[in-house]
């Protein structure tokens, strides 16, 4: 069982926050040179002293579907810190000093796994190394292999005590597809992998209100779910077809019965890039299809999507909630939310 206490190493913190501002990104995280990275740490490290005196601990989270998620979860039995803002792209987000200092001093790190933080693994082994109890949420879902749609690996195939470097190597697509929680089914089960993990390390927690969340949560994604089906249980065979910016939907497709026809950014990350030839050929195989709409991502660049719209000509683009949630106002706010709009909208363009 974990105990409230700080884990904070400056000289750790320092060179991961100099290391990931030289890795660079598109600018989602404020940069810091070692000065300032050294007096965030310590300001933080000060709090979470404090901290340690107080009853509820610090659940860090990377992604930001999955701290609505733990937060659902927890409900306020312990303090759950969203590393990912919303409409950040995971593929390439890189962390601030103060975020990796929170990775690395939390009382409980949940990630989702399967590379999918790309820019934050090194300071996800870094925060294990240094002792923080970590879960990955994808560890107790059966899985599918990227481009093996209807492929499914058990749960056996993953552990939270499997971190090898083969796993890491350069921060590849091959191996399991990380983007499970497009299927509100095999999210149910990562919600039951996080409260047992939750239970086993937090002190304090009330398990009997942690279940009871969990059971109400769990009615509500069967509820989503049990929805989705009715609704695109409407569109006919011929129209189960989706072209998506990159393979972000083979869970959803392999829940709701459809086929992922091509993609417009090879492989499983939008840091990936499609050629000329790629963008021509997919153009060819939505005129054969007959597809009549390519879906975007709310968290990601369109720049693609609308090139192959002008190759295809009359086709609609339709954004979907894929990485991240949506804003406050819009219908993606929570994950719930996201899930049931992404089905909506996908029903209304194949109708």
């Amino acid at each position: 069982m974990t105990t409230f206490r700080a884990r904070t190493s400056l000289a750790l913190i320092g060179g991961l926050a100099l290391a990931t501002t030289a890795c660079g990104s598109d600018g989602n995280a404020p940069t810091a040179d070692a000065d300032s990275t050294a007096a965030s740490a310590t300001d933080v490290a000060s709090a979470d002293d404090s901290e340690s005196t107080g009853e509820i601990a610090t659940v860090v989270v990377t992604t930001n579907i999955l701290g609505d998620v733990v937060s659902e979860l927890l409900d306020n039995q312990a303090d759950v810190v969203t590393i990912m803002p919303v409409g950040a792209d995971p593929h390439d987000f890189q962390a601030s000093a103060q975020e990796i200092n929170r990775m690395l001093s939390a009382d409980a790190l949940i990630v989702n796994g399967a590379n999918f933080e790309e820019g934050l693994i090194d300071v996800i082994e870094s925060a294990e190394e240094a002792g923080v109890p970590l879960h990955e949420a994808i560890s107790v879902v059966g899985t599918m292999e990227f481009g093996a749609e209807g492929e499914e690996h058990s749960d056996e195939d993953h552990s939270d005590e499997d971190h090898s470097d083969e796993e890491h190597d350069e921060h590849g697509h091959d191996g399991a597809d990380p983007h499970f929680f497009t299927d509100p089914v095999r999210m149910s089960s990562a919600v039951q992998g996080i409260v047992d993990f939750l239970s086993g390390q937090i002190d304090g927690l009330d398990t009997d209100a942690l279940d009871a969340s969990a059971e109400e949560y769990l009615a509500q994604l069967a509820a989503v779910d049990a929805d989705n089906v009715s609704l695109l249980d409407a569109i006919s065979e011929d129209k189960r077809v989706l072209v998506t910016n990159h393979e972000v939907f083979a869970y959803f497709a392999d829940r709701y019965g459809f086929e992922v026809v091509g993609v417009v950014v090879p492989g499983g990350s939008t840091t990936d890039a499609a050629s000329a030839g790629e963008l021509a050929a997919l153009a060819k195989t939505i005129e054969t299809e007959g597809v009549p709409a390519i879906f975007a991502d709310t968290s990601s660049s369109d720049e693609l999507v609308n090139t192959l719209a002008s190759e295809v000509g009359d086709i609609a683009i339709v954004e979907l909630f894929t990485e991240s949630l949506g804003t406050a106002d819009s219908d993606g706010a929570t994950y719930l939310d996201m899930v049931s709009a992404n089905a909506e909208r996908i029903a209304v363009a194949l109708s």
